[in-house]
Parts: structure tokens; sequence; C-alpha cells
């Protein structure tokens, strides 16, 4: 029901894919917070990647190597925040700062997922390529490490929830333009496995239907405008992606639009999520800028409630 694109997942083994396979938006590669062949953890297998080939790298920037160490340094620990404690901040920049040194070394097209400490926005600050591209998500903008208290491991995801300072830190970044868009990073683990406890239970929250409603509440809250919004999660990732006919209201672009009630608030409630997983980190949440009607390639899909399942999006395709 939606247009859609994949990224391709860098193995040490896959080099000759990475660079020959179509159609895909770009490679993911996992510096940490992996499992199996998608884990790409040392420079020797890194390097590789960065040297050959010409398209976008999106990178999963956290330290693996320390991440190990602090495990066992919290070995047996069951409070769920001492997965912000595992995967610190110096996690993250560590493995930005490296992606950040083989994209000016080879100068490759890197995008950096997820943003989520300070220390990386304000690197990025001072020695941000302009070939390479940032995003942050409305869970680090809106949640911290106080989550943990009243939601439990429903609050654990990758990289982790920080703290507050990590959060107004992200906030300036992305108002000064030094992280360029929004994204979900939509993780949908189920209540079940949730239910597992930590350090058990998986990493990841369901995030893409409530995204618009939480950044156009902020807007009415003075933290951002609607351009700014709109630049944020739609023109902004469309120029980033090289994406042709995406992201303005133009004549010659495709119909593919959002109508949203910002004249109305309502609570999030995990009984009218569309998501399967059927829960949300933001539920009772009062927000606004809910969509009334969703358009795909000028197809309505979505109309106050119903969803016509009879409409396809389709695939993308990169300049």
């Amino acid at each position: 029901m939606v247009n859609y694109g994949f990224f391709i997942g860098a193995t040490a083994e896959n080099l000759p894919d990475l660079r020959d396979a179509n159609p895909t938006c770009g490679i993911t590669l996992f510096m940490g917070s992996a499992h199996g062949p998608l884990l790409v953890d040392t420079v020797e297998a890194i390097e590789p990647i960065f040297a050959s080939g010409s398209r976008l790298i999106a990178v999963h920037a956290e330290d693996h190597a320390r991440i190990m160490a602090r495990r066992q340094r919290f070995e047996g620990e069951t409070d769920p925040a001492t997965h912000t404690k595992v995967q610190d901040n110096e996690t993250a920049l560590l493995a930005t700062k490296l992606a950040i040194r083989l994209s000016k070394k080879y100068r490759r097209r890197l995008h950096i997922l997820h943003l989520s400490t300070g220390e990386e926005a304000e690197f990025l600050r001072q020695d941000k390529p302009s070939w390479v591209t940032a995003e942050v998500t409305p869970q680090h903008l809106l949640l911290d490490i106080s989550a943990y208290e009243h939601l439990g491991t429903l609050a654990q995801i990758d990289p982790p929830l920080k703290y507050p300072r990590d959060r107004d830190l992200l906030w300036q970044a992305l108002l000064d333009g030094v992280i360029d868009f929004i994204a979900t990073d939509h993780v949908p683990h189920t209540l079940e496995e949730k239910a597992q406890g930590y350090p058990h239970a998986p990493s990841g929250m369901p995030s893409v239907e409530t995204s618009l409603p939480l950044m156009l509440t902020q807007t009415k809250e003075n933290r951002c405008t609607i351009a700014q919004v709109s630049n944020w999660m739609s023109t902004a990732v469309a120029r980033a992606y090289k994406i042709p006919n995406k992201g303005l209201i133009e004549p010659g672009y495709d119909a593919d639009l959002v109508l949203v009630d910002l004249g109305t608030y309502r609570p999030v409630r995990r009984e009218e999520l569309q998501t399967k997983c059927g829960w949300s980190p933001f539920e009772g949440w009062n927000l606004t800028g809910w969509p009334i009607v969703t358009l795909v390639g000028g197809q309505v899909v979505y109309n106050r409630g119903k969803m016509d399942t009879s409409v396809r999006g389709k695939a993308l395709t990169f300049d």
C-alpha cells in the first residue's frame, strides 16, 4: 500500500553484491548492535566497503567492541536502564567518527542513521563533509532515559535512549541543519517479545504511524514550524536519496500526499493503532496532526479510518 525501496545489508563477504545488486537505495552497514553476518565490526572489514563502489552507505554507528566490554561490566543487571549504560554515548561517538574518517578518505556518500547523542551532533557540527547526511528519530528527540521508569523494556531501542542533554543537542542540530531529516527506525516487536525482560528482550519500538503527529504537535509547542517538519519528513529525504518526483507539491511530482487535522487533539490509543504489534511507547500522549486522508500515487489509500487495500505502491527509483 506504500511506495518502497530496499537497502542491501553489508557483510564481510558480499562486496561484489554491494556494488552490483539492483534495485537498491543504498547499503546498510551495522557497525554494532547486530548478530550474524550483518555485524561488520572491524576496520579491516569495514574499510573495503567504503573503498569500493559509489552507492550510498547508511551506517548504524555503534562500536561493537565497546558494547561487548561494557556488557561484561554490567553482566547480571536486570534494570532496562542498563541498556543506556552498556551502549553509552562514547559507543556511538567512536563509530560515527570512524565512519566519517573513512567517508572523507574515499569521498564516499555516507548517511548516519538515527543519531542518539549530543556528542555526535556536536562532532558533526564541526566535521561534516558536504556529501554526508544524518537523521534523528522522534523517539530520540522526545524520550530519554527516564522513559524506562514507566515503559520498562518497551523503551529499549538501538541505539538506546540517552539523557535530556542529548535530546536538547539533537534538537538544536536538527534546527540548525546539522541533522538533515527525521526517520522512524520502526521495529515492531510484540508485547510478548518485550515481556522477556532485560537483557533478554529485543530492542526496538513501533514508530511509523505516530511520527508525523508527534512532530506536528511540536509545531504547536513552537519547537519548529510546519514547513520544517514537511522538509524533514519529505523534501529532504527525497533529496538525500535522489528519489525523483517526490517530496514536493509541484506539477509533475507524484501525488503522494497526506492531509492532516491540526485543529483536533486526541490521545494515542493502542486499540486504534494500525501496527500489528498493537502498542506504542507514546500511548496516552495527546497529539494533533493525525492523518485524515492519505494518497499514494494519486489514489486514496486511507480515508478517515478506512483503508483501501486494493491500492498498491511501487518500487522507488533512484537517480
